[in-house]
């Protein structure tokens, strides 16, 4: 189903201009249908797939790669996940008639986009084939609770922007509510368009007159599902807080009831928002609160990819982002690996700082036998050399906790080389 659309972001590579919704200028819409054997109308639908589905990202008046075309031919859920944001915009993809452009079509098209929840969750439910009738019905009622101020409860939520998403098939409509009940015709109309768009991004086959959800529209449904269901079920309810307030909060929590945070709060945002944030805080004094938004990246797995890999440039966090990059590979490299001697010792001080500052100091000392390997003096040398803000107190800190004193007069030597600027 996306093929066409890969083949289109790999052609492009980085393309210097777009129009201003990001879609390709004509000349190249031209050459993009010469060197792909397409049309241009099939060139302009495939890189519009690219855009929703993240193959490409408009940047500066251009486009890029997007970080699931890196990932597309290793990971499979990148591609899943891309398949998924194709999915979450279905009504800009779906046919819309002539009519959706006046009268009541265009505001019924616009409330029965928050059916769609309902109508989803009970196709998924039956799992067979639904005649066209029966959805009518489920849509009619739907509508008409609607109408008199009912929810249909379902929570699922299809489209990540209902208000944008509706806007497409809305037109220049200024009435958005209907005070009397809509017509049969009009409501079977609407029924149609919105199964055409569902059949459009393949989560939906319609055959003799009834619908049935694709195997890629289970998985979805599913997985919409099993998001609500991880923000409903969230033990201490930090989803609302900052990326700051979540990861200082979990600093008390074992890993397994820390993760559970984590996925609940990633599910509760758009994956770049929360991407975003958990970096954004990252790079504060706190190293306890830098370490725990990478594991909260791990969860949020695949999207934060192309965030992670820019943030290798960033002091603070370049060690932490070549590990979590390392892990996403299936290199199976280790960290010594993927580290080298300055991001190595950068990044024991930064977790000693953490340990000084939220652990028992004792604590140093087993985090002093653990990166030493028999020679401490070295150790010491380079964390001296790191340029890390913590070194001084970390050495310090450690020289005052040491049970040997050779080991304790070190770290105090290099302390004090580091307070008097020493090579």
């Amino acid at each position: 189903m996306l093929v066409d659309a890969v083949r289109i972001a790999r052609w492009a590579g980085d393309l210097e201009e777009v129009d201003k919704r990001g879609e390709l200028l004509p000349d190249d819409a031209r050459a993009a249908g010469r060197a792909l054997a397409m049309t241009v109308g099939a060139a302009a639908k495939a890189w519009g797939q690219a855009l929703l589905v993240g193959l490409v990202e408009a940047r500066d008046g251009g486009a890029v790669p997007g970080w699931r075309l890196h990932a597309w031919e290793h990971d499979d859920e990148a591609v899943v996940r891309g398949w998924s944001a194709l999915f979450d915009a279905w009504t800009l993809l779906a046919p819309v008639p002539p009519a959706a452009l006046r009268g009541v079509f265009a505001v019924l098209a616009g409330q029965a986009v928050d059916q769609a929840p309902q109508l989803l969750s009970f196709l998924h439910l039956v799992a067979g084939p639904v005649s066209d009738g029966e959805l009518l019905e489920l849509l009619r009622r739907g509508l008409d609770e609607r109408r008199v101020g009912g929810t249909d409860g379902s929570g699922l939520s299809p489209v990540p922007h209902a208000a944008s998403a509706v806007s497409a098939v809305r037109g220049t409509c200024r009435e958005p509510q209907i005070d009397t009940p809509p017509s049969p015709a009009d409501v079977a109309a609407v029924l149609d368009w919105m199964l055409d768009g569902l059949a459009a991004v393949g989560a939906v086959v319609r055959r003799d007159e009834a619908a049935e959800l694709s195997p890629l529209g289970h998985w979805a449904v599913r997985a919409k599902l099993e998001e609500i269901c991880t923000v409903a079920q969230t033990a201490a309810g930090h989803i609302e807080q900052s990326a700051f307030e979540l990861l200082n909060a979990c600093a008390d929590y074992s890993p397994g009831p820390a993760r559970a945070e984590f996925r609940a709060w990633v599910a509760a945002r758009p994956a770049d928002r929360a991407v975003a944030e958990l970096l954004d805080a990252a790079q504060g004094d706190d190293a306890l609160v830098r370490g725990l938004a990478f594991e909260a990246l791990r969860v949020a797995g695949g999207p934060a990819e192309q965030a992670v890999r820019g943030s290798v440039d960033e002091p603070v966090l370049r060690p932490y982002a070549l590990l979590w990059l390392a892990e996403r590979s299936d290199e199976g490299v280790s960290p010594a690996d993927v580290l080298g001697a300055e991001d190595a010792a950068w990044l024991w001080v930064d977790t000693a700082a953490a340990v000084l500052d939220h652990g028992e100091t004792e604590l140093l000392v087993g985090h002093v036998e653990g990166a030493a390997a028999g020679d401490p003096v070295r150790l010491f040398a380079r964390a001296r050399q790191s340029g890390h803000p913590r070194a001084a107190s970390v050495l310090s800190a450690v020289s005052s906790v040491h049970p040997d004193p050779g080991v304790a007069r070190a770290a105090r030597r290099s302390a004090f080389s580091v307070h008097t600027g020493g090579a």
